[in-house]
């Protein structure tokens, strides 16, 4: 006796309706594929593509026509979220995503999440440098708010924490920024913020670490405990490891000079062909790229939200943002981890 009358045709439709399913795998490849995947960012409203691009590159190595053309190939994939930093490029990097923004009419769909605090004309945390680094932020982006505000502690770590957030309130209250993250703080600063978010000031709700398959130890150890007892939503950066993870690097005499050249060279050793070798397997296993598959075991740490990846290059998106429909196994994950340490 059978079952389902409409023979073959029915088990290909159920395959269709599960695979359109909300809870399936994210497709691998295509333009498009991302527009509907959105996850949240913190306890707020905004919703991010689990990959932001990074614009730490625009500028600098990358020229204004090629940073543009990148934009537009991460959103054609569905992207929503750009970070940069007022320091990249000597802003340089925000003037060309504001002369984007304005160009393709995208300011509503997009998160911005911008890194204050490093730039040489107002450095650091202090009340009055904070204001002036957001005003000259909002001014070269050309736009009245920043949504996702990352705080910069790196040139500034003795910064009073209270009298910065007492800041950020004005600049929130002002309309000027809308969440606030952290870059650069240590555990004990993430806990005092929170002990003043209690008493009603601004709260972290996002973070920034440096954290890959390479490096791994400053972001593994009480800083995310401290990101996971507080939830917030980790969004790291060097999530390639200025490329490295690509696995585009694999000899010391073709990788370029200069101070990216040294970095790369510096990971030619044998913990860092081992990473490579074991991703070559996993890829080669999931017919993915290298550094897909690198993004994917970001992904699948817990707190991770949405890795930061800068770009030079407007294929090397395509191959970015597969990393968000690689689904790794636990076996993968393991492989990966004991790979690098």
């Amino acid at each position: 006796m059978r079952l389902f009358g409409t023979g073959a045709a029915e088990p290909a439709a159920r395959a269709q309706e599960a695979a359109e399913h909300p809870s399936a795998p994210i497709p691998v490849v295509g333009p498009g594929v991302g527009e509907n995947i959105r996850i949240p960012l913190g306890d707020g409203e905004l919703q991010t593509f689990p990959l932001m691009l990074g614009a730490a590159e625009f500028g600098w190595n990358v020229d204004l026509e090629t940073s543009h053309a990148i934009l537009d190939r991460y959103v054609d994939f569905g992207g929503n979220a750009v970070h940069t930093a007022d320091g990249f490029s000597g802003g340089r990097s925000e003037h060309i995503i504001g002369q984007w923004l304005r160009s393709r009419g995208f300011r509503d769909r997009t998160v911005l999440g911008v890194r204050v605090g490093s730039h040489a004309d107002n450095p650091g945390l202090g009340a009055t440098n904070l204001v002036r680094a957001v005003e000259a932020s909002l001014t070269r982006l050309g736009v009245e708010r920043i949504d996702v505000m990352y705080l910069d502690a790196t040139l500034d770590s003795v910064t009073d924490v209270e009298d910065t957030l007492a800041t950020v309130d004005w600049l929130r209250d002002a309309g000027k920024v809308g969440m606030v993250g952290a870059f650069g703080f240590a555990p004990e600063q993430l806990v005092e913020a929170r002990i003043l978010a209690s008493a009603g000031y601004p709260r972290l709700e996002v973070l920034d670490e440096p954290y890959n398959l390479l490096r791994r130890e400053a972001f593994e150890g009480d800083l995310r405990l401290v990101a996971g007892a507080q939830g917030l939503a980790v969004t790291p950066s060097h999530a390639l490891e200025h490329g490295f993870l690509s696995g585009r690097h694999r000899s010391k005499a073709h990788v370029s000079r200069g101070v990216r050249g040294e970095q790369l060279r510096g990971h030619l050793n044998r913990r860092g062909i081992r990473i490579l070798r074991a991703l070559d397997q996993i890829a080669g296993e999931l017919d993915a790229p290298v550094a897909a598959v690198s993004i994917a075991w970001l992904l699948a740490q817990r707190s991770i939200v949405a890795p930061i990846v800068n770009s030079f290059a407007i294929e090397h998106v395509d191959e970015l943002m597969q990393g968000a429909g690689v689904v790794l196994s636990q076996a993968h994950i393991a492989e990966l981890t004991r790979a690098g340490n």
